[in-house]
């Protein structure tokens, strides 16, 4: 690890004036990804603003919707009670998401920002345009089952690693920012980029702009809602493939719905072509399916992670199934 700079913010303000003007300079939440890729070398920043010292930790939720402020840990907003009453999917999305020691470090808005988890980013010895623009992706000639088959380029296939974030996608969040030129609220959709050929420039936020929380819009039929993810190890891995999804499931038919996919693309995936089958439609298994077809459409695997594709659709048509009461879906 390198020699840096280090400075605690006082304020909002004090945190974005540190880092204005400064590229090599990044914010510190809980750093439970930052820390381990400034020991691995992958980060090696210039200077680090510690945030924790800001009040921004404030979870609320009211009739206009949810607020989570971006020092939020992870285990408080999955324990938040009219949270898990209002958007159960955040919370099994959480929970899902990592240990118990890991959610009470991890923030809000430090979830949102981690970087991918493919091997060839995390190993300095290989190429990675990620990590360093313009030297190419070991990953696409390489060991490749854990990378995505949606929202892929000639420049980068990694996945998107956070579970919450696949939740907050399918809840049409959006994401507030303070910069030198005063606030922004981005919507989720916008927040982050598919990798094109600048797959280093992972969001849409500039350098020196700071999540300061993340709004969910009201969304009553949320209550029905749930998070389902696969992996190899359920005790602490990444998705392989997983869903969120909410529906607004009356008379037998699909009144409404959100969904969004994790594990398989190299963003939190939102399911639009999906949703587009399901609306209006009579609730059934074989629905699901077509609904997760339409939807996988566009998927490019490869040999070795070729498997993610019936994986993710029969992981879309299982919790469809649980959340409308169809089939044996425990």
């Amino acid at each position: 690890m390198q020699p840096f700079a280090y400075a605690r913010a006082a304020s909002r303000e004090g945190a974005v004036a540190a880092i204005a003007g400064r590229p090599g300079a990044v914010f510190l939440a809980g750093g439970t990804s930052l820390v381990d890729l400034m020991q691995l070398g992958v980060l090696r920043p210039e200077a680090v603003v510690d945030l924790n010292g800001l009040p921004e930790a404030s979870i609320r939720v009211g009739p206009e919707g949810a607020w989570l402020g971006a020092l939020a840990r992870n285990s408080d907003v999955a324990a938040h009670a009219e949270l898990r009453a209002a958007y159960p999917l955040l919370a099994e999305a959480l929970l899902a998401g990592a240990s118990p020691q890991l959610r009470h470090m991890a923030t809000v808005g430090g979830n949102l920002m981690q970087r991918v988890r493919c091997p060839y980013y995390r190993d300095t010895a290989f190429a990675c345009n990620r990590r360093e623009p313009g030297t190419g992706c070991a990953a696409i000639g390489g060991c490749r089952r854990g990378h995505a088959v949606l929202g892929t380029s000639p420049h980068c296939i990694a996945t998107h690693p956070s579970d919450m974030a696949v939740a907050l996608a399918a809840l049409e969040a959006e994401v507030e920012v303070q910069g030198p030129h005063g606030d922004r609220r981005v919507s989720f959709e916008d927040f982050y980029r598919l990798p094109g050929d600048t797959p280093h420039r992972a969001t849409t936020l500039a350098p020196d702009e700071l999540i300061t929380g993340v709004w969910l819009p009201p969304l009553p039929f949320a209550r029905r809602s749930g998070y389902l993810k696969v992996r190899d190890r359920a005790s602490f891995d990444f998705a392989l493939a997983s869903a969120a999804a909410a529906v607004d499931w009356r008379d037998g038919v699909i009144h409404d719905v959100r969904l969004a996919l994790g594990g398989v693309a190299t963003r939190p995936w939102r399911a639009h072509a999906a949703e587009r089958v399901l609306l209006g439609q009579p609730a059934s298994p074989a629905l699901f399916l077509r609904a997760a077809d339409a939807e996988l459409a566009a998927a490019r695997p490869f040999e070795a992670n070729a498997f993610k594709v019936p994986l993710a659709r029969r992981t879309i048509a299982r919790l469809l199934e649980r959340l409308c009461g169809l089939g044996d879906a425990s």
